[in-house]
């Protein structure tokens, strides 16, 4: 997660597969329903909340539908993490599950660095994520495990409470 500041510029890091545009993202035809699944900073509280991003930008704000998790690992970037996809891996990533306005996905590529046509540190996916008894066809902001090889693990997969004990321990 690149972008840390609400504002500020953004550098794609290493490379990987390029963007997805916004129409080819699947929309639930009765309620215009976009959903994403986000583990890092743009979780409430943290730097980038989707929700303060939302306001900043006029957009309906987001609707929480509940906390779950995806098979994968977590690595630490230093100020923002990083999720390896992992299929049939036994770790999970902690993460919430929102829906959106699709006018905030723009914003949330903006946040993440994902732009059309060019490589960056992340890509957005789309994965099914079970939450609060459904399952939701989710935008993800994965990492390649190129991006990782040389990155510390972050245990537990919970962005929050490893940075919250990070940040206490430095202190």
């Amino acid at each position: 997660m690149p972008n840390l500041a609400p504002d500020a510029p953004v550098t794609p890091a290493t490379p990987s597969a390029p963007a997805v545009s916004v129409e080819s993202v699947p929309v639930d035809a009765r309620t215009d329903a976009v959903y994403v699944f986000v583990y890092g900073t743009l979780r409430a509280g943290e730097i980038n909340d989707m929700m303060r991003a939302a306001e900043r930008h006029g957009i309906a704000a987001p609707t929480y539908v509940g906390t779950s998790t995806l098979g994968g690992q977590l690595y630490d970037f230093g100020s923002y993490p990083g999720m390896v996809l992992g299929v049939g891996m036994d770790e999970r990533v902690t993460g919430d599950v929102y829906r959106i306005d699709a006018a905030l996905i723009p914003v949330l590529d903006e946040i993440e660095a994902v732009y059309p046509g060019e490589a960056g540190l992340f890509v957005r996916e789309m994965l099914d994520v079970a939450c609060a008894g459904a399952t939701y066809a989710c935008i993800v902001y994965p990492v390649d495990a190129a991006a990782v090889s040389q990155l510390p693990r972050i245990p537990g997969g919970d962005w929050i409470a490893y940075r919250r004990a990070r940040d206490a321990d430095a202190a």
